[in-house]
């Protein structure tokens, strides 16, 4: 069984961050967090993919990943988890916690994934094919990417959460090494799911993607108390979709566990608009994004809060973010106009051309800097040039 996870603290009970067994004792006011650092990868398809691979880039420059305990993924992000995870015992990590193998283990092959698109032909095999559109995502990361690997392939530290919604429980579904675990349902220990069924789980967008169907029949469901859905058929299969539709952040899974939360937000945004559609195909959609933005709000103001308060320390950077509010100095140069041109490409898994990719990777780098120096890093070397030098991020 994982060890018992101490949990929040003031206002806690004002926060959607739902206890589990094995995630954390009861919350209760003055639960020590432990000091360890924990990253969120959102999601937002191949945008938040690219926006990420940035991020990590500067968190590996800076030495920080070794420092990290968990990575929390949500779709787009748990494409870049589950290549970092899969790599992480070759990454060779020098004496300043930098992996000299970054570039060649997670850079290239999610380069190379995001040369493709992915979302299209996935659908076709799905529709018109054996097995359903979420099953031909998952045979597409397996692959391109992941090949037979399973949970059980990951390291043990850190560990790496792909986060689903379960549709029947309404809970989320996580996938992680020691378990996988609904809440309400119990906890499959060991899983040996395959890390494509994973990350296709927690990416799983419906309507086109969802659900995946997963088969429990052959896995002990382990029992807690709580459990008020420990019975067929949940225990039998689960169907799971998008784990953005729970929790686009990835925010639970560390929340309630780590003071130091480093949160990377690639995600999209439902814009105003005046002349919505009102048929039922249309509108369904429209409600479905609506939706998808008061909980990516409800998130985002618990941990703003949290900082603002004490409650917990790190930093949060966005695809949306202003660079020049961190205030740190000597940050990279990157023009409002055109980082909001970047946070505007649809959240798909299409081909991103060459050009747009680098400018995505630089400008995650960028925006994660400016956010570790304000916050976490201030004594470090502000870098002097882009990962990509001349792609910068783009024309204002």
């Amino acid at each position: 069984m994982d060890e018992l996870e101490p949990t929040a603290t003031e206002g806690s009970e004002l926060q959607p961050v739902v206890e589990a067994a094995g995630d954390g004792t009861p919350t209760r006011r003055g639960a020590k967090l432990e000091e360890g650092a924990a990253l969120c990868l959102s999601g937002g398809g191949t945008r938040a993919l690219l926006f990420h691979l940035g991020a990590l880039w500067r968190l590996n420059e800076l030495g920080m990943l070794p420092l990290v305990e968990r990575i929390s993924s949500v779709s787009g992000g748990s494409i870049v988890a589950g290549v970092l995870a899969m790599n992480w015992d070759e990454l060779e990590f020098d004496g300043h916690g930098r992996a000299g193998r970054f570039s060649e283990a997670v850079e290239k092959p999610l380069r190379a994934f995001s040369r493709r698109t992915h979302d299209v032909p996935a659908g076709i095999r799905g529709v018109f094919g054996r097995g359903s559109t979420a099953q031909a995502y998952a045979a597409a990361l397996a692959r391109h990417l992941y090949g037979d690997r399973t949970l059980q392939d990951l390291p043990d530290r850190p560990r790496f959460v792909f986060n689903a919604s379960n549709l029947q429980s309404t809970a989320l579904f996580r996938f992680s090494k020691p378990y996988c675990a609904d809440y309400r349902v119990g906890r499959i220990l060991q899983p040996r799911f395959r890390l494509a069924d994973a990350v296709a789980a927690s990416g799983a967008f419906p309507p086109f993607f969802s659900p995946l169907v997963l088969d429990l029949r052959e896995h002990k469901l382990a029992e807690d108390a709580g459990n008020d859905l420990h019975f067929a058929p949940y225990t039998e299969r689960a169907l799971l979709a998008d784990g953005g539709l729970y929790d686009n952040l990835g925010l639970e899974t560390i929340y309630k566990r780590y003071r130091t939360l480093l949160v990377s937000d690639g995600g999209g945004r439902t814009e105003a608009e005046p002349r919505p559609q009102t048929d039922w195909i249309r509108q369904p959609l429209r409600l479905m994004k609506i939706l998808d933005l008061q909980v990516r709000n409800l998130r985002y103001r618990m941990l703003m809060h949290a900082y603002d308060t004490g409650q917990r320390d790190g930093a949060f950077w966005g695809i949306r973010s202003d660079v020049a509010s961190f205030r740190a100095r000597n940050s990279l140069p990157c023009p409002v106009a055109a980082t909001q041109r970047l946070a505007r490409i649809p959240t798909r898994l299409a081909k991103v051309p060459e050009v747009t990719q680098e400018q995505l990777i630089n400008w995650g780098y960028a925006v994660a800097d400016a956010s570790l120096r304000a916050h976490l890093r201030p004594d470090a070397v502000p870098p002097t040039q882009f990962p990509y030098r001349d792609a910068g991020v783009g024309r204002a």
